[in-house]
């Protein structure tokens, strides 16, 4: 069957999907540039006419996948409630709890980030991002007294640095936390940060 005839734009995203999936399957370090290709069953020169090489496609695919979990933590706190019922939905979504297909991806950048300079750049920006969403806030309900956090970057620092090791320790020893557990950590986790008794968190966010 002949392929549709895409634009651009459609053609680009398309092929980083399938680098994004190369990436989750083999990782950095052993995917191709073919790999990209024989996905979609297209030629290696067009996935270099679109990404001039290796290195380009993968930041470009860390990006592009950065920017579908930045836009939906982004829906998460952006909700009309609370900011507590907010902040959890975020934390929660954030947390390991589920396929660790999605985690497996960010490890990757963060190992090869020690390595690639431009990838370094997008796995720097997304750190600062999710940070900078999760204290504005924070901010927002400490400033409206939903709870006593008197330092919002700290408590976003501290969560996400707890969050990100939790989950190298789950990608990498799967099962040896239930969901269960993971999930009354991240709540405890977020309840000490904002100040509150892990009672007036569950109170709160009913």
């Amino acid at each position: 069957m002949a392929r549709v005839r895409l634009s651009v734009a459609e053609r680009r995203e398309e092929l980083l999907g399938a680098a994004v999936a190369q990436i989750e399957e083999r990782g950095v370090a052993a995917v191709r540039i073919a790999d990209v290709a024989a996905s979609l069953g297209v030629s290696n020169a067009l996935v270099l006419y679109h990404f001039s090489t290796k290195e380009k496609l993968v930041a470009a695919a860390f990006t592009h996948a950065a920017d579908g979990d930045l836009a939906h933590l982004r829906k998460l706190l952006g909700r009309r409630t609370t900011a507590v019922r907010r902040l959890r939905s975020a934390v929660r979504w954030y947390a390991p709890t589920g396929t660790a297909k999605g985690w497996r991806l960010w490890i990757e950048s963060w190992a090869a980030s020690l390595r690639e300079p431009a990838l370094r750049e997008v796995a720097r920006d997304l750190d600062q991002q999710w940070k900078a969403a999760l204290t504005e806030v924070i901010a927002q309900g400490a400033a409206e007294g939903e709870f006593p956090c008197d330092d919002p970057a700290a408590a976003a620092w501290r969560l996400t640095a707890f969050l990100d090791g939790l989950a190298v320790q789950m990608t990498s020893y799967g099962g040896s936390l239930s969901r269960a557990a993971m999930l009354e950590w991240t709540d405890e986790a977020l309840a000490r940060e904002l100040g509150l008794e892990r009672a007036e968190l569950a109170a709160a966010t009913r």
